[in-house]
């Protein structure tokens, strides 16, 4: 299928329980940590997935739990539209080619996601933060729990 796998329906590929492992590395200050724990894409009222992620994060050596919660709303023809808990926009999302880029202007601040669909059961996002005060990459790689 070459570099990226196409999903037809983003919700229907995301649903379910993952692995996830990420790495974060500050390029300004030469700092990395990681992130380990699983995502959860369980169903929303009303439509679309509730994402729940938990683990724990390491960042100058210390480890704290840490967590997130999104909303992946059904966006037209197989697409999402991905929110902050509290309903705010985040970012579009379209993995019917297998890769997509998505920007999220926070602040001064710029964060652009490159998403890549590897398998049925892979995908990974890649996250570059520019701005006064971040020049940041998170990566992060996502595999289904059976």
């Amino acid at each position: 299928m070459g570099e990226f796998w196409p999903v037809p329906d983003t919700l229907a590929y995301l649903a379910g329980r993952w692995r996830v492992s990420r790495t974060v590395r500050d390029l300004a200050g030469g700092a990395e940590g990681e992130f380990a724990g699983t995502t959860a894409f369980g169903a929303l009222e009303g439509g679309g997935l509730l994402h729940r992620e938990t683990g724990a994060f390491t960042w100058h050596g210390v480890t704290r739990p840490a967590e997130r919660t999104l909303r992946f709303l059904p966006g037209p023809d197989g697409t999402a539209d991905v929110r902050f808990a509290d309903g705010r926009p985040f970012h579009d999302l379209d993995l019917r080619p297998g890769r997509h880029v998505a920007d999220h202007p926070c602040s001064a601040d710029l964060y652009r996601g490159e998403f890549t669909v590897r398998d049925a059961d892979h995908w990974r996002t890649v996250w570059r933060v520019r701005g006064p005060a971040k020049d940041l990459v998170l990566r992060t790689d996502y595999a289904r729990e059976c």
